[in-house]
């Protein structure tokens, strides 16, 4: 009974927020109300799906539903061209409405022509026509010069008894004073937004530009001729568009048009998403109502901007629903506190994926950007499953009762009791000899009574490197035998395969050691017994952990990288049975290790793989967070990213390989499925953030040099991206302050040297994913048998993206400025795509700084 009533309490909690959540987001906006008719609309009658440019135009009965509903609000219509719709002007005189017929004057004098005549007759024989435009904007546009258009009207003046005009902005007019002596009333354009002024200005801005016209031109009548503000597409300058801001910025005007008895049409009546293409993505909103000829806002009472958030609240709720209950009941033992917090996680995964895949039907979508959605809904999808695995690590570390599966090591009270036989396999190539000499030492210090040591040297060339060593194995003695193999296949995997092939009948523990570790007596003693409990157990291991790295930079933050993994990661793995198996302070059961296979030659990461196999061989695996061997950090920054590299090469290599085992049910538990699939979903995120650091910076340049085609993504997406960036920042440096027992320089130190592994880790992935083979380069440690690479070549491509990041950032800034939320946030985005690439050039001088003490 608690425990359902606890799972209901999180439930109610966590519903009650998400719709605060959406309510918050979508708070009413106070607005004058309006409750007279709009002066008139100016309107293009184009369905959603039609347009000019394919000659695809509405039918008469599409034309009268529309007049029908404008005369519902007006009584004055004004339209651009006569030879589109000619059936318009008697549907006007029909429903009782003034039209003002335009005649639209573009390079093409022959449809110039016939547009002005067509216009004259229609004016002629129609009464509901009382104004005439001849042109929309042509001597804005560069189609015709002021020489050109001026015959065109004074044709229309000698031939129609109605007042005669042309439409352009109001600077053209001011620009030109010729313009007005041939025209009968001053038709001007105010749009506040293409001039990039704030909304809360514009009603300002539009009666200043009127007045000035209107001084200008004292003996003229001056009409709006358009008058509005878009409800959605791209920022321009400083001028926003929002369903919220048009109702503000229409309800407003029309009240101080009344109040100043103005005449104006409304840019405009309906939604012309054809328009897009020549004014881009915002030019398809600014009717009053959208293209299904639905109306955006009332004019009477509050606004708010999606209408719809109660239904994408419901939905979010309920698709959050079943995944919160499952948790919360399966993890009923985790403290409430934190069931509530991820539980909080999963709702908000769900808001952002319902409000991800509305947005989409807020525009008015081409086949390229549903092309282009499609590929950028997965990698949302990708950054909200990353961030909800990196969370629930997260709680289940931090808010945990205790660990379920915990194993400690077990020293033999009676010393008398046998213990199976341990063969040790160390592999190395071209290794320093006085590092291997250090560790054979220690393993002939074993405190164990049956062991044996094979040392197999693969590939090293020069005797003065093997030869050392296989002198120090004979003077320990019997146990320890050498065998250089040269030239051999397989790399490391290859060497250990021929070692099962030497290893004595009677052995039936292996153990692998990485030839620079120094081990400590007991190591055998205290962790062999855990194969006497279960024969089931086919793996024990114990954590990489590091020596010499205390007065060294650069080996100190290479050390406490490592350890986040073995303090955290593995304890959360070893919970389901899914440790990573590494290749050294390992034991392995013989028996299972060769009847499934023995090492895995084709894969550069041989360790990892053989975990997995047993484990889908039904075997169990022991993870012992107890430090039984100190090896060495890597030499330098070089061989620190070789080995990520190789790690993330071989992760690619066997997901490839055994793919069907990790999605499909079967000898593999869930648990084991999550972690192992999760588990690289953190290194794929590395990957995209590559992809997405190239596609910002020629986005960023796009929109440098071309602000019209290349523009600044919405708000809304950007606000996630960045909330992904600091969430998971945060969990790292949490966990890091619960789990590892370290300082808070070092916490920080650790954070450099993982953020300075991620271009390195993408390229392993990208090759992985890519190659059929790869080659196994082993990480230098004590020092190189060869030069000492600089470490500035290591990060020469993290160099020239955070360059080109840097520049991408001081472009936008001089472009741009810092004055919209939009800017700020994708620069905010750039900045922090960058400090990974940062994070390795800091790394590089850190670790050329401390050289190889």
């Amino acid at each position: 009974m608690r425990r359902a009533f606890s799972v209901l309490l999180i439930l109610v909690v966590v519903a009650a927020l998400n719709f605060a959540l959406w309510a918050y987001a979508n708070r009413p906006v106070q607005v004058p109300d309006w409750r007279g008719p709009v002066a008139g609309f100016a309107f293009s009658a184009f369905q959603r799906d039609q347009n000019p440019f394919d000659r695809i135009y509405p039918t008469v009965a599409e034309l009268e539903r529309d007049i029908i509903l404008l005369a519902q609000n007006t009584r004055r219509v004004r339209v651009y061209t006569s030879t589109e719709n000619p059936t318009l002007p008697d549907l006007a005189q029909k429903h009782g409405l003034k039209l003002t017929a335009g005649a639209w004057l573009d390079r093409d004098r022959t449809r110039n022509r016939a547009e002005v005549d067509t216009l004259i007759r229609s004016a002629r024989s129609h009464p509901a026509i009382d104004r005439v435009i001849v042109g929309n904007e042509s001597i804005l546009r560069g189609d015709l010069s002021l020489k050109q258009i001026i015959p065109y009207l004074d044709r229309a003046r000698r031939a129609l008894k109605v007042p005669v005009s042309t439409a352009e902005p109001w600077h053209i007019w001011i620009k030109n004073p010729e313009l007005a002596k041939h025209v009968d009333y001053i038709v001007v354009h105010l749009l506040p937004y293409w001039e990039g002024i704030p909304r809360r200005n514009a009603v300002k801005e539009v009666l200043a530009r009127y007045d000035e016209v209107q001084r200008a031109f004292p003996d003229k009548e001056i009409v709006i001729g358009e008058i509005g503000w878009p409800s959605n597409g791209d920022r321009f300058k400083r001028a926003a568009p929002s369903v919220a801001d048009q109702a503000q910025f229409l309800r407003a005007f029309f009240k101080v048009a009344a109040e100043r008895d103005l005449h104006y049409y409304v840019m405009e009546a309906f939604d012309q998403p054809w328009k897009i293409a020549g004014e881009g993505r915002v030019g398809a909103y600014w009717g009053m109502y959208d293209a299904e000829r639905l109306p955006k806002f009332a004019l009477i009472g509050p606004v708010v901007e999606d209408p719809s958030w109660p239904r994408k609240a419901v939905v979010s709720a309920l698709l959050a629903v079943l995944p919160i209950l499952l948790f919360a009941w399966h993890f009923a033992r985790f403290r409430f506190l934190g069931k509530l917090l991820f539980a909080g996680l999963i709702q908000a995964s769900c808001g952002v994926l319902v409000w991800s895949i509305g947005v989409p039907f807020e525009f008015y979508l081409d086949p390229f950007d549903w092309a282009m959605l499609g590929l950028l809904l997965p990698a949302q999808l990708a950054i909200l499953g990353v961030l909800l695995i990196n969370g629930f690590e997260f709680t289940e570390v931090i808010w945990r009762p205790r660990w379920l599966r915990t194993f400690a090591s077990r020293p033999l009270l009676d010393s008398t009791q046998a213990l199976p036989k341990v063969s040790i396999h160390l592999a190395c190539a071209n290794e320093p000899p006085e590092m291997v000499i250090l560790t054979l030492d220690s393993l002939a210090a074993l405190d164990y009574r049956d062991f044996e040591v094979l040392v197999i040297d693969n590939n090293t060339e020069k005797e003065e490197v093997w030869k050392p060593v296989e002198a120090h194995c004979a003077k320990l003695g019997p146990r320890f035998r050498f065998f250089h193999l040269n030239p051999w296949p397989g790399f490391k995997a290859g060497a250990l395969n021929f070692a099962l092939l030497e290893t004595a009948p009677d052995a039936t523990i292996i153990a692998a050691v990485d030839s620079d570790y120094e081990v400590e007596p007991d190591w055998l003693l205290r962790f062999v017994p855990h194969f006497l409990d279960d024969p089931r157990v086919a793996v024990v291991q114990a954590p990489q952990a590091h020596h010499e790295f205390e007065n060294n930079a650069f080996r100190r933050i290479c050390n406490w990288e490592y350890e986040g993994f073995f303090r955290i990661g593995m304890h959360h793995r070893n919970e389901r049975n899914a440790i990573i198996q590494h290749g050294t302070m390992t034991l392995v059961r013989r028996e299972p290790l060769e009847r499934t296979g023995s090492w895995a030659e084709w894969c550069i990461c041989e360790d990892a793989e053989l975990g997995l196999r047993l484990m889908q061989a039904g075997l169990e695996t022991r993870y012992i967070d107890e430090v039984v061997g100190r090896g060495l950090t890597p030499a330098d920054l070089a061989a620190y990213k070789s080995q990520r590299y190789r790690w993330a090469f071989g992760a690619m290599q066997i997901l490839k390989r055994h793919w069907k085992w990790l999605v499909f049910p079967g000898p593999l538990d869930g648990g084991q499925r999550f972690h192992f699939l999760t588990g690289w979903f953190s290194w794929f995120a590395d990957a995209l953030h590559l992809v997405f650091t190239i596609m910002a910076v020629f986005w960023t340049l796009g929109m440098v040099i071309d602000s019209d085609a290349f523009t600044l993504p919405l708000s809304l997406f950007l606000i996630p991206v960045l909330g992904f960036f600091v969430a998971k920042a945060l969990f790292g440096i949490v966990l890091y302050r619960v789990r590892v027992p370290c300082s808070w320089r070092d916490t920080l130190g650790a954070a450099l040297a993982s953020m300075a592994l991620s271009h390195a880790i993408a390229r392993g992935i990208f090759q992985g994913l890519w190659a059929k083979k790869g080659e196994f380069v082993r990480t230098a440690k004590r020092r190189r048998l060869r030069k000492r690479p600089s470490p500035w070549l290591a990060v020469r491509e993290e160099t020239l993206i955070f360059t080109a990041l840097s520049l991408s950032i001081v472009a936008m800034i001089r472009a741009w400025g810092l004055d919209f939320i939009e800017t700020r946030l994708w620069i905010a985005i750039l900045i922090a795509q960058s400090l990974p690439y940062l994070s390795a050039m800091i790394v590089a001088m850190i670790a050329g700084r401390a050289g190889e003490k």
